[in-house]
Order: structure tokens, then sequence, then C-alpha cells
């Protein structure tokens, strides 16, 4: 059986429903498979027969794909002067196997005109009818350009030696419009050719069309099929593509160049390579590296480790991809290089590199390296993710700086849960110049450990014997970290009498992105004077209640709590916001009380009138309380 067309249904705009008719049709496969095929042809027939309305036809003509047969190709073709529905019956058409559908559609083309006639012609083309190339090369000059050029496009669907004789014997004559399509035609036939094994002819054709007066897109295809059927031979012609100065021809050179197969085409780009302007050879590079067969990695190499800056950088970066362990000693010179971009560079494409073997040879040379190798070495340990944490815990007893940072760094990486105490030290007896460098890699590596709260209580306890600075750092890895034990601590720590910490915990706390920080910012908001951090902890509080997930009763219930307790009127006018933004009857009982306050009737009136018009088959209780508590809406 054919496979089922899944081109959506689309219905004439002055159709609002589908019948009933149609919906069977459409959704009730089922139905199908408990009939033979011949039944199910002969239940569409009746329908295409019928005075049903074009939806229910067009549903026809789409199962007709499925289970037709030269029984129902003469109700189909009828369709094929109606506008609506010719689009339809070509689909059934273009499935049904037999003559019979070839011959509907090739009559067809003698009575049908404009749009109607283009798309019976590309049926045909679908079909690759070759009792129709003798019609359709009649059409090739016909007055209609659009009919002329889907003649052109059918002959080289159909692809026989007729259709490529007539279409190459209009191609110079044709009108500019239509000699486009007669080339797509050619190009076309070109491939057939070619997949048919007359290579010769292939390329002949594929030179016929890019060497006439045709647009641009014509002759790229062109240029494109004569250099891959020419196979190795096509070199020439591919370099020639490389050296121009048209940026188009210049972009198919480059695709072709990853299409074409062989070890010479390689080294025909290498040698390009070293001729080409760095800008030209640089796009050389990449197209190298996507040979990923055959490609020569000898030579990208090669223009990795010296010559103008953007070829090394595109050498560097395809090696990347296709490098191996034997790039590993050129990588490293590079990495140690004195241009920061190139070193980057290098280091970035060692922690790419797609060769297992790579991270134990990395690993091993460590012991061996010092200065900005070492360095080097230490921050790809930490891009690849190697386990090598007791080397680099080693590495930050180094004279060094730049081998103590390049660790730091990568232990944030890589660094396991039970080590983790080594980077906590690192924060709270930092040597010198080395604090934000073990800042940054303590957070990195909190932040991956799998027991969070385990991790948070290990911060906490960190914090009790360290300076009012450090303390700092880690209340922010702390919020970072999140989870129960880490907003326990961030939450004491609120407490503090010491202001500086008291002020970062306050905004870490409003900041908070559980809600489980509401009990404690309400009860911040609640405690010592009324200050900064109180306010601070009750905006934090009413945060979660606008934006925070929630059911709607605990929203509620938040809201509640939060007119209790706010001090300033600013707070209670965003409460009251809430109440607008989560319409419902027992927001519309606090919007009402909230009218009671003098100083936020205008803004509670405004927030009861939008709940009550949103509030659906619940809007007669609305007015009844409204009416009952005597508050008066303003009129629509």
């Amino acid at each position: 059986m054919r496979k089922q067309l899944l081109t959506p249904i689309v219905f004439n705009r002055k159709m609002h429903t589908c019948s009933a008719l149609a919906i069977a049709l459409f959704l009730s496969p089922f139905s199908y498979g408990q009939k033979t095929n011949s039944e199910n042809e002969q239940d569409l027939i009746a329908v295409l027969k019928s005075d049903a309305p074009g939806g229910d036809k067009a549903i026809a003509c789409k199962r007709m794909a499925i289970y037709g047969t030269s029984e129902g190709v003469q109700d189909l073709a009828s369709l094929l002067k109606d506008e609506k529905l010719a689009s339809w019956a070509r689909i059934a058409l273009e499935s049904i196997p037999g003559p019979a559908a070839d011959e509907a559609l090739l009559k067809a083309t003698e009575s049908l005109e404009g749009l109607l006639l283009v798309g019976t012609i590309n049926s045909i083309g679908v079909r690759r009818d070759p009792a129709a190339v003798e019609s359709l090369q009649k059409r090739l000059k016909d007055k209609d350009p659009e009919v002329a050029s889907a003649a052109a496009v059918a002959l080289g669907r159909i692809g026989n030696g007729t259709a490529t004789q007539a279409l190459s014997k209009s191609l110079a004559d044709a009108p500019m419009q239509v000699r486009s399509a007669i080339g797509e035609g050619l190009v076309l036939c070109a491939e057939r050719t070619w997949k048919e094994g007359n290579t010769a002819e292939a390329i002949e054709l594929y030179d016929e069309v890019r060497k006439a007066n045709l647009p641009k897109p014509r002759i790229l295809e062109a240029t494109r099929g004569a250099i891959l059927a020419r196979k190795t031979e096509g070199i020439p012609l591919l370099l020639e593509q490389l050296r121009s100065s048209d940026k188009a021809m210049l972009q198919i050179g480059l695709g072709t160049a990853r299409e074409l197969a062989g070890k010479e085409v390689d080294q025909a780009l290498a040698a390009e390579l070293e001729k080409s302007v760095p800008e030209r050879a640089a796009l050389i590079v990449r197209a190298m590296a996507e040979r990923k067969e055959t490609v020569d990695l000898d030579s990208i190499l090669k223009v990795a480790k010296s010559g103008a800056k953007p070829v090394r950088l595109a050498a560097i970066d395809a090696i990347s991809a296709v490098g191996n362990l034997s790039c590993v000693p050129s990588l490293l010179d590079i990495a140690i290089d004195s241009d920061a971009e190139l070193a980057q560079s290098a280091k970035t494409a060692l922690a790419k590199i797609p060769d297992d073997r790579l991270s134990a040879d990395i690993q091993g040379r460590l012991s061996k390296a010092e200065g900005k190798l070492l360095a080097a070495l230490i921050e790809v340990v930490g891009q690849r993710q190697i386990n090598a944490s007791d080397e680099l815990i080693k590495a930050l007893d180094s004279t060094d700086a730049s081998v103590r940072k390049a660790s730091l760094q990568s232990l944030g990486n890589i660094v396991p849960a039970d080590k983790l105490s080594v980077l906590i030290s690192q924060v709270t007896n930092p040597k010198k110049d080395d604090l934000a460098a073990a800042v940054l890699a303590l957070k990195t590596a909190s932040v991956r450990m799998p027991d969070r709260d385990e991790c948070a209580s290990k911060l906490a306890a960190a914090m009790g014997k360290s300076s009012t600075d450090t303390k700092l750092a880690l209340l922010d890895i702390l919020a970072a970290v999140g989870g129960t034990k880490a907003l326990e601590a961030v939450g004491e720590s609120a407490k503090s009498s010491d202001t500086q910490i008291k002020d970062v915990s306050s905004r870490l706390l409003g900041d908070w992105m559980t809600i489980d920080a509401a009990p404690v910012l309400l009860k911040l908001a609640n405690e010592g004077p009324n200050d900064k951090f109180q306010v601070r902890a009750m905006r934090g509080y009413i945060r979660i209640a606008r934006q925070f997930t929630m059911s709607p009763a605990d929203r509620v219930e938040m809201c509640k709590k939060a007119m209790e307790n706010a001090k300033q009127t600013a707070e209670k006018k965003l409460v009251v916001e809430i109440y607008k933004r989560n319409p419902s009857i027992e927001m519309l009982g606090l919007a009402i009380k909230a009218a009671e306050n003098p100083e936020l009737k205008g803004d509670a009136i405004g927030a009861a009138q939008a709940i009550l018009a949103k509030l659906g088959d619940k809007a007669e209780e609305g007015r009844a309380m409204i009416a009952k508590s005597g508050l008066e809406l303003p009129k629509p």
C-alpha cells in the first residue's frame, strides 16, 4: 500500500464548517481498515460523483491517493478544471499506478490553461510520463511563460533522450524567463543521466548549462554537477571556482570541495591553501576539515603553526573537530604563544579533540611541565573534565601565580564532593592575590555538587571562623547553591549584628528563587526595628506572592499575611495589585476589605472592578459581595 500523504486539508475560505461526511472520511481511518481497498475506493468515488461540499470532495481526493486505482481516474480527472479542487485531484492522480492516470493528465492539458494547466504539467513531471514528451515539447513555445517553464521542468524530470534533445534545442532561443526553467530541466536531465551511469553525457549537459546565458542559480547548479560528475578530473574546475572573484562561485566551490571524494582532492586543497590570500585560505581550511574521511591533517597542522593569524585560527578550530593525539605537541606549543587569542584557541582545541587517548596524554604531561606550559595543561584538564584533581591540588602550592589560578579554575570544574574542603580552605585562607579565583572556583564547584544540602552545610560551617569579606563571599555562594540548608544559613545571617552581612543576606533572600523563602522573609519583616532590611524582606515576600507558581489558596493566604504585616502604604498597594492579577471570589473579598483603608481605597476599588469583570459564572456572587459591603464601584 502506498504511504498516506500528510498534506494538510485546506478548505474554501467561505466554508466555516466541515460536514459530517468529511469528518468521517478524514478522521476514521479504522473504518477503512475494516473494508477492502476496492470497497474504500467505491465509497470515495461516490463522494466525488455526488453533490457533496467541496471540503468533502477534497478529503475524498486525499483518500484516493491511498486507495485509488484506474477505476477512479476519470472522476478525479473531471476535477482538474475546478479551481478549488484541481490540486487535490492531482495529488491522487500523481499517486495512482498505471497508464490511465498518465493519459488523463495528458488529455487534460488540451483543454486547460493558466495555473490549472501549469499544475497539471507539474503532475505529469512528477509521474515522469515519457508519452508526454511530444506534447510538452510543443508547450516550450507556449505564449504563457509559466506554462512554458512548467513544461521545461517536467521534461527535465522525465529526462529521457528525447526530452533532453528538446530542451537543448530550445535553450539558446527561449525568452530568459523560460530559459531559466530550461536550464533547470537540463540540470535534472544531467542528474538522471549521471545516476544511470552515462557520465560523459551528463558532463556535456552540465557544461552546456554552465556556459549558457542563464541566471546565476542555474550556472551554480551546473558548475557543481560538472565538478562532481568528473570526479577527480574535476579538480581543476573546482580550483577555478576557489580562485573566483565571484562570491557565489567561490561558495559553490567551497561547498563542492566538501562533497568531491578522493585523497587527490585533499592534496589539491592543501596546495591551493599555500597560494591563497589569508581570508580565502581560512575558508579553504574549514572546507578541508569537513572532509573527515580523507582529511589532510598534516597540512592543516602546518598552517596552524605559522602564517597569517586568520588562517592559523581557522586551522586550529578545524583541528578541534578532526584532530587526534598526534596534534597535541603542536597545539601545546601554540597554547603558550604570546598571542593570547591563538593560545586560547589552541587550548580550546585540545579540550574538544574527539580522541579518547588525549585525556590520558594530557594528564601524563602534568608532572613534567612547569610555568606557562603547566598552566596551559591544567586549563585543558578543566575543560576536558579530566579526573586529575590530586595533581591540581598539588599545583595549588606552586610559587607561580598563573599555575595556581589555572588550578583553582579547573578544580572548580572537576573537584569531587569529598575534596570540596580544599576549595573552601582556599577561600577562608587564600594565598596572596588568589581570593577572587578561589571564590569563583568554589562557586563553580558548589553549584554542581550532587547533594546541595551537604554542600551548604560545609559552606555554612566555614563562615563561623571567617572574616567579614569571606562571609560575604560564602553567602553569595550559598544563595547560588540554594536548598533548605542554604536558606537556613542565609536566614540566620540576616539576623547578624554586622550591617554588611545583614545587608547582603537580606538582599539575597529578597531575590531567592524558591517559594520556601517566604516564611523566612515574613519573619525577618516582623523582627527588629522598622529599617531598610525589614522593608527589603517584606518586598521579597510580596515578590514571591506575585511571581511564583502556587495554588490559589496559598496565594490568598500569602496576600492576607502580607497585608497584615506590611507597614508601608506602598507595600500594601503592591499587595492590592496581586489581587487584580489573580481574580477570584477570595481575592475580591480581600480587595473589599482593603477598600476600608482610606489610603488604599482607590487602588482597592480598581482591583475589585477588574476582578469582577473576570469572575465569569461567579460574577453574580461577586456583585452580591460588593453590594453587601456597601462599596460603590464606578459605572462602566
